[in-house]
């Protein structure tokens, strides 16, 4: 029983992933407030699209990272995949320090989109097979609470260091610290969970194996189409905002450090609320979260756009925030229930693979239309494509092509 899933029975080393991914997160967190404005003033870059390219090439990277991981996970163990994450993202914060034009940054961003697509798939995947069924919605909020509670507080973090210090090096400074820690704690401290797959494998009743997870996940079943059709909108979301909104932001007159406080209400509330958002959905289901949390980033990004007062910025983040907190940990418990145990890292991985996508294609799409038109052109028809993903939910989830480990939670 020592490999029996369950949250009681593993809490320490669930605990110490918690911890780990949220090293993670904060990796990500070292350039939400400040590289955009880093781009217009080291390097004296204009061109909004030219701006979001660190984005484009970090969602593009960390999509086919996240397949990838999925794949490799089943064959080569979950532990050595968090470790070549964390390997790849050790040189990151010295080149964000020192990088000499901005061709470093984007490539930078490559090795970051690694980073997060190994380390913080290897985490996902853990967890859930530590977790087991009856606690998994629980298990992905913990996950995406420690991962982007890490973004905020370094996003607000390196947004003061950058107003008191300057943009570089100190703001990046924190990076090399997480990335240290995050390698030797997943070297030393980590065990693999293999064993825990196999236990939960044996007493499956569901049936393996799709012949096509790629295609069964991304466009043959009917609930997976629209969990990853809505990943993929939430992170294209996600991809404006994190090149859109500190421009936006500072257009409307704001400071450095008020910039860094929106931009950290955001992914605050998305990280903390995870925890209650992702065990409700254990029970209230997995459709009416997913649909009710497209719906409210939707509407918060078309108000958004009109806002001109500094607090109206944060409330309104915290509501984006809590939009993103209900579909986030929603999703990945969804792609569990739906899966066979032995599937899953693979089935996990496509699904990481077109939601983290979304970076990329809502990074070109808001860099194309803000230089066509204007940042707030971009963040109302962002808003309006979300709004059509939560209605695609409502259609098209819940016909049930595939068998399903808990099918009431679909619902």
């Amino acid at each position: 029983m020592m490999n029996k899933p369950g949250l009681k029975n593993t809490w320490k080393q669930f605990s110490l992933l918690v911890l780990i991914n949220a090293f993670v997160g904060g990796m990500v967190g070292m350039e939400r407030t400040i590289l955009p404005e880093i781009a217009e003033t080291d390097f004296g870059i204009a061109a909004r699209s030219a701006i979001f390219s660190f984005i484009v090439v970090f969602g593009i990277t960390k999509a086919i990272s996240n397949y990838f991981a999925g794949r490799f996970a089943q064959s080569f163990g979950r532990k050595k995949m968090l470790i070549v994450g964390w390997l790849f993202g050790l040189p990151v914060p010295f080149i964000l320090m020192y990088a000499p034009d901005w061709s470093w940054i984007v490539g930078a961003n490559v090795l970051l989109g690694i980073n997060q697509g190994l380390a913080w798939s290897a985490n996902v995947i853990m967890k859930i097979d530590l977790a087991g069924e009856k606690d998994r919605g629980l298990a992905m909020g913990l996950n995406e609470f420690s991962g982007y509670l890490a973004v905020a507080i370094v996003a607000f973090l390196t947004g003061w260091i950058a107003s008191e210090f300057g943009l570089r090096p100190f703001p990046f400074y924190i990076g090399i610290v997480l990335s240290v820690l995050g390698l030797l704690m997943s070297i030393f401290l980590v065990r693999d969970t293999a064993p825990f797959v196999e236990y939960e494998a044996d007493s499956s009743k569901d049936e393996q194996v799709k012949k096509n997870l790629f295609y069964e996940v991304s466009f043959g079943d009917n609930n997976l189409q629209a969990v990853s059709q809505a990943g993929m909108m939430t992170n294209f979301k996600d991809g404006m905002a994190w090149g859109a909104f500190p421009i936006f932001l500072a257009a409307a007159g704001l400071s450095m450090t008020q910039i860094g406080i929106v931009v950290a209400v955001y992914p605050a509330f998305w990280g903390i609320l995870q925890v209650v958002t992702g065990k409700v959905s254990d029970y209230t289901g997995r459709k009416k979260m997913l649909w009710a949390g497209m719906l409210v980033q939707g509407i918060s990004l078309l108000i958004f756009a009109f806002l001109n007062h500094y607090i109206a910025f944060i409330l309104l983040a915290a509501l984006l925030g809590t939009g993103t907190a209900m579909v986030y940990p929603t999703f990945l418990a969804s792609v569990a229930d739906l899966t066979h145990p032995n599937d899953r890292a693979e089935s996990i991985g496509v699904f990481r693979l077109w939601r983290d996508g979304g970076y990329a294609i809502g990074a070109i799409f808001s860099g194309v239309v803000a230089d066509m038109f204007d940042i707030k052109i971009a963040v109302i028809a962002t808003g309006i494509l979300v709004l059509i993903s939560a209605l695609w939910i409502m259609i098209r989830m819940n016909k049930l092509n595939t068998p399903v480990v808990n099918k009431e939670l679909l619902s």
